[in-house]
């Protein structure tokens, strides 16, 4: 790999990065709060947490799937399947939720930034597919002038 990572391995971490920290979040404040406020309030935060989770699930599915596409370990036809492709849902696609004031300021900050990675995730998603319709595989190459992964080294020369 290069010295700079590769849009796929810069999202990937910053998935993996996002997911530790929902986890870390949501652990902390079922134990901190949870006892706190009134049930109302304990359910609208447990929804939020299960669409900052519901993100990151589909994020992170849909990233390995890249990876196994472009390591050769799964077909151009398998990633081209609905088995995985980006599920479009309201509630992972709905932006609401940082600007709602009643809710902690850590899950205000993690519904933005996982509806941004889900949002982009959607694009690439789409720019991939649009290459494979067109019987192209994004292996090693450039999408739309943004390159997805290093290509491998040539052991011949």
């Amino acid at each position: 790999m290069s010295k700079t990572a590769t849009l796929l391995d810069r999202t990937f971490e910053e998935g993996v990065a996002l997911t530790v920290e929902a986890r870390n979040y949501i652990a902390f404040q079922e134990q901190s709060s949870g006892r706190h406020q009134d049930l109302p309030h304990n359910l609208h935060v447990g929804y939020q947490h299960t669409r900052v989770s519901a993100r990151l699930i589909q994020v992170m599915t849909w990233l390995l799937a890249m990876k196994a596409l472009l390591s050769g370990e799964i077909s151009p036809e398998q990633f081209a399947s609905p088995q995985f492709s980006l599920p479009t849902a309201e509630e992972c696609e709905n932006p609401t939720g940082p600007e709602l004031e009643q809710l902690p300021q850590g899950l205000r900050s993690l519904l933005e930034r996982t509806h941004l990675l889900y949002l982009r995730i959607l694009r690439l998603d789409a720019m991939v597919r649009e290459k494979l319709e067109a019987g192209e595989v994004p292996n090693f190459g450039m999408i739309q002038g943004i390159q997805i992964i290093d290509p491998p080294s040539d052991p011949c020369n």
